[in-house]
């Protein structure tokens, strides 16, 4: 089989020191992975919204119900891609559709799906480099009008669509018409105006006339007897000195700077007063209580008559509006301003949790964290982290951890925020996995990750999180009789019914640490158990190593050997191993499995060290992930006293490192040869031919940090006679 790159192309012709090797890994990934804060966006809640799959529903037949049948009603949208690609989408009919791309017709279904919203069909879009124009048109018909668009596995990988009118241009979602009697000669385009279309685009954007004789808050929040509202802007300060501030409202009126109490007034009318401010940006919040016919105000900031630019706090994208506003809040419940200033958690209501909106119909604010690796929490990144974390430890490399723990704590500042926000529009803008948490993927990995860390966080928002995740496994996961985790999934016939060695590692560490953490004995029996049953369902004695998969319809295990399916059951058992009582009932029976195991895989290192993407198939591709897993393991099993035999393993671990920094690291630290996320199949043509490996993937780097890590403990373990 041929090489990833030229073989001067290795790290390893550059050092031989393995410190310097993770090093180079580590900083690539941070280069093109930098952090980056949570962007907030314009979003109107009476648009068309997305589903707990991710999936957005245009139902127009409920939205128009007396529109005429043929009439036909358009909905646009933009989409961003970092280049020209080929992109695949789902779309379920409840009558005639037809989608254009960036001006052309591109797909329409044909009749059957038409009149079968119960079918989805799969179909592709040519995306050019940079914002494509997405518009939909609807047909109404008996069967009904319009339709429900995601991407492939759409919970796993949410689409963005961005509203492309000049007059909201950065808004999140979609615009749609009335329905029109003939079909448009024109599609709208990017950079147009709604005025320009010639069209009347909803949901509507302004408010009527008649609204705007109200102050702000009325017209937002009506009247509500015994309530306030907040509002909350940013002044910045060219200078020191006397400013001020005037406007009028109705109804009681508090003004902020910063956190002190510049002004009171309980009589409406105009207000003007003089207040000293440093050089700076500022905050200026506004507390004003409901009054009996309107309430409302206004502000501005000046200096010698000249007014200062006021700025949104939270520079929101797809508005020019500078006042964020939150309310009705009861008057029994005074918000502080220190609570105010963070944007992390929905603010305490009267009708429970509010947030923040805009002065404009129905148009609120949502974060999202743009980034597709920095903030996100997915299985991968897991990993990923846990190897830099490991890393930066090892390397005594504060950067390297302040990066792992600046990304969780960005996931648990915003849990809350994210479970408020899936219960009030569907599908949460943040932590897509979390909040419809059904598998071990979308939890068991970060979470193990984001124990792991947690001494290096600020604060003990994780301990939700934790506490959340382990009701999830030890009370809603799927088990079959005997206690085994098993994956049900009715909308996925290929996991429907199925148990993966994947789910070692997706629960085994999670459980560890929160048995760590809890100090819960059942936490870490649960954990030895899975090990001990899918021990039972998988192990292939012939060889010593796992099937991937068992199907309980056919009752069978696959008999096919992924590698990473059995890296993650090798990384599994130096995880509980250093975690289980020395006297725990199980504690023997994994030391022995363990050991049949890494006796298994060690037969099957190929002669420059590594291990294949099908284990006991050579022609199979070299694969990085599965073989810095078997590294790992045997690294922990020598220093740990877990194998016998150690001196084969240390040999081994040496070989298998070399062959890494040999044939997966190129000199610029990009990692080659990792499987792509994998489906599963009885037949090992599937993972030897389909599922082709990716360059940099996050389900290889931070197991191949880590597997540097760990060398790198043997090594120093060894140098000192083998005593720690």
């Amino acid at each position: 089989m041929s090489d990833y790159f030229d073989q001067e192309r290795a790290i390893s012709t550059l050092t031989k020191n393995t410190k310097t090797v993770m090093k180079a890994v580590a900083n690539r990934y941070l280069g093109q992975n930098p952090p980056k804060v949570v962007s907030f966006y314009a979003y109107q809640k009476n648009g068309i919204r997305q589903d707990r799959n991710y999936r957005f529903v245009f139902n127009f037949h409920n939205i128009y119900p007396l529109s005429a049948l043929e009439s036909n009603i358009y909905a646009w949208s933009k989409l961003y891609s970092d280049q020209e690609t080929e992109m695949s989408f789902e779309i379920s009919c409840f009558g005639p559709a037809i989608v254009y791309c960036n001006g052309e017709r591109a797909y329409k279904p044909n009749v059957l799906m038409e009149r079968r919203s119960d079918l989805s069909v799969t179909f592709s879009l040519n995306l050019k480099k940079g914002w494509n124009s997405i518009v939909l048109r609807f047909i109404h018909t008996n069967t009904g009008c319009g339709g429900i668009l995601s991407s492939i596995s759409s919970r796993n990988r949410p689409l963005s669509f961005i509203i492309p009118s000049t007059d909201r241009e950065g808004q999140k979602g979609w615009l749609y018409t009335l329905p029109l009697d003939k079909p448009l000669n024109k599609l709208p385009e990017p950079g147009m105006s709604e005025d320009d279309t010639g069209l009347r685009w909803y949901p509507v954007k302004d408010w009527l006339p008649e609204e705007l004789v109200y102050g702000q808050m009325k017209r937002m929040y009506s009247l509500r007897k015994d309530c306030y509202a907040l509002g909350w802007s940013r002044v910045s300060v060219p200078g020191s000195g006397m400013y001020t501030l005037k406007g009028r409202h109705d109804g009681i009126i508090r003004i902020y700077l910063d956190n002190q109490q510049v002004y009171h007034s309980d009589v409406c009318g105009e207000y003007e007063l003089q207040a000293t401010i440093q050089q700076g940006e500022h905050n200026i919040l506004v507390l004003n209580e409901c009054g009996q016919k309107d309430w409302g105000f206004t502000l501005e900031c000046s200096n010698g008559g000249v007014a200062l630019p006021m700025m949104n706090p939270a520079e929101v994208k797809g508005t020019t509006e500078v006042w964020l506003y939150a309310g009705p809040f009861p008057n029994s419940r005074l918000i502080k301003p220190v609570e105010v200033y963070s944007m992390d958690k929905p603010l305490g209501g009267a009708d429970g949790k509010i947030y923040w909106r805009l002065d404009k119909p129905n148009t609120v604010i949502r974060p999202f964290i743009d980034s597709k690796l920095f903030g996100q929490w997915n299985y991968p990144l897991g990993v990923t982290l846990y190897g830099l974390i490991e890393t930066g430890r090892s390397l005594k490399d504060e950067n390297l951890i302040r990066y792992v723990a600046g990304h969780v704590e960005l996931c648990t500042r915003f849990f809350e925020y994210a479970m408020w926000d899936s219960q009030q529009y569907g599908a949460a803008s943040m932590h897509n996995l979390l909040t419809t948490i059904t598998t071990l993927d979308d939890c068991g990995s970060f979470g193990s990750l984001m124990l792991e860390a947690s001494e290096e966080l600020k604060d003990n928002d994780f301990i939700r999180i934790a506490e959340y995740i382990a009701d999830f496994i030890e009370n809603k996961l799927e088990r079959l009789p005997d206690g085994a985790f098993y994956r049900v999934n009715a909308s996925s016939p290929l996991m429907d019914g199925t148990l993966w060695a994947d789910d070692l590692y997706m629960s085994v560490p999670f459980l560890c640490r929160y048995y760590k953490l809890t100090g819960k004995s059942q936490y870490i029996d649960d954990a030895a158990k899975q090990l001990s049953l899918f021990h039972k369902y998988l192990y292939r004695p012939g060889r010593k190593i796992m099937s991937h998969v068992y199907d309980l319809k056919h009752k069978k295990p696959t008999e096919v050997s992924w590698g990473r399916g059995n890296g993650w059951t090798a990384f599994s058992y130096s995880e509980i191993l250093a975690y289980l009582p020395e006297q725990h009932p199980l504690r023997k029976e994994l030391l022995r499995n363990f050991n049949d195991l890494c006796e298994g895989y060690l037969a099957l290192q190929d002669d420059v060290g590594l291990w294949h993407q099908v284990l006991d198939d050579f022609e199979s591709y070299r694969e990085a992930s599965c073989t810095s897993m078997f590294t790992c393991a045997f690294a922990r099993g020598v220093r740990n006293g877990w194998l016998e035999q150690p001196e084969k393993y240390i040999t081994s671990a040496g070989r298998a490192w070399d062959g890494l920094c040999n044939h997966v690291i190129d000199v610029e630290g990009n990692v080659y040869g990792t499987c792509r996320g994998s489906g599963f199949s009885f037949s090992a043509d599937y993972y030897k031919n389909d599922l082709s490996w990716l360059l940099n993937d996050t389900h290889g780097i931070g197991i191949l940090l880590l597997a540097g890590v760990e060398y790198c403990k043997l090594t120093e373990w060894l140098a000192l006679g083998g005593n720690e």
